[in-house]
């Protein structure tokens, strides 16, 4: 017996789900597709064992239902199956960053025969599309699912089940309580950077040495700032109570700060930094999260024409997939730091292997 999975959105989430299925004995994965060209495409590419334009075909008969669209359309997609025959005990689930909402949604609807689970799977990536999609997305990352009340415990395990051919770390949750979680985490992080680049950008205005000096750090630390404004416009406000808390308690801290500023508290400040770096050495470094790590490598050049190059073919020889290159100092007869970026941390480490096998100076 043929398990079918259909899939709505099949960009990097939709299509690295769809990537851990297909494949899989008796599971057959069907992607949605709003154009002929991206059907096709999702075939060829061989993400999909089938792609359709009717939202009806891709549904119909389908065991699980995962909707991969963005947060501000998951209602309107939920509505549309709402009022369609699905196969009784199929389970929907989606894998939008917040989750009180959608299972509002879904309590509200009173889905016959059909079983609503909220899912969010916490990995991510700084490329989009579906061709970005990679079967190990959720390999050793958290995937919460948030089962609203009602929610039979065996269509929960049958979905908990499925997920496992991501290698993925299922987490239950309470819609509620993974958006007050993952508001804080990440959501509060993107406004701050936000803001962040937006005040040194007022600044610059007026002087551009702020925009000069700016380079390096400050753009790593403020990466998520360009995440996609339309995406995060539509997540905001779905968290909107959550967010408005959390920008209150943030307020607060950035007035402890002017406080101990004013009041010239070097203590304070000291304490404060050594509460930070006490809670920070305790996070994991290498687990997958909401916002996406960055695998580098610093390595020691010299001033050579060509060297960039060398290093880039050396690593593409041996099959090692390279996000991003930069020189952050180059001087003549000065060596440069050369910083080298993986998407993956298993590409890092055997570029680290390689470098140093070549003779280079490489720091982690």
């Amino acid at each position: 017996m043929t398990t079918k999975i259909a899939i709505f959105g099949v960009g990097l989430i939709g299509g690295s789900l769809a990537l851990c299925f297909k494949g899989k004995e008796g599971l057959t994965v069907v992607g949605h597709a709003h154009r002929p060209e991206s059907a096709v495409k999702y075939v060829s590419r061989g993400v999909v064992d089938s792609a359709t334009l009717s939202l009806e075909e891709a549904a119909l008969g389908a065991d699980f239902i995962f909707l991969c669209v963005p947060v501000g359309m998951l209602e309107s997609y939920l509505q549309q199956l709402s009022v369609l025959p699905l196969k009784p005990g199929c389970i929907i689930t989606d894998v939008g960053s917040t989750k009180a909402s959608i299972a509002a949604c879904a309590i509200s609807l009173d889905l016959p025969n059909v079983h609503f689970i909220g899912g969010h799977p916490m990995a991510g990536s700084e490329r989009s599309g579906v061709e970005a999609a990679s079967s190990l997305l959720f390999e050793n990352a958290y995937y919460v699912l948030t089962p609203p009340p009602g929610v039979p415990e065996q269509a929960y395990r049958s979905l908990e089940n499925l997920l496992l051919h991501t290698r993925a770390q299922i987490v239950r949750l309470e819609p509620e309580r993974h958006d007050e979680i993952v508001g804080a985490i990440s959501h509060l992080p993107h406004i701050i950077a936000v803001a962040l680049v937006n005040q040194i950008h007022a600044y610059d205005d007026t002087d551009s040495l702020y925009s000069t000096l700016a380079a390096g750090g400050f753009r790593d630390i403020t990466r998520i700032a360009s995440s996609d404004p339309v995406i995060w416009r539509d997540i905001l406000l779905n968290n909107r109570n959550v967010m408005l808390k959390l920008l209150k308690d943030w307020n607060q801290e950035v007035s402890t700060f002017v406080d101990l500023l004013e009041n010239e508290d070097g203590a304070g400040i000291e304490e404060a930094f050594n509460e930070a770096n006490g809670f920070r050495s305790q996070l994991p470094e290498r687990r997958k999260g909401m916002i996406a790590p960055l695998f580098d490598l610093h390595i020691d050049v010299p001033d050579h024409p060509g060297i960039i190059g060398r290093i880039a073919t050396e690593l593409g020889d041996e099959g090692i997939n390279l996000s991003n290159i930069q020189i952050i100092e180059s001087r003549e007869d000065v060596p440069g730091i050369m910083r080298l970026s993986f998407r993956q941390e298993h590409d890092m480490e055997r570029a680290k292997i390689l470098l140093q096998h070549n003779d280079y100076l490489v720091y982690v």
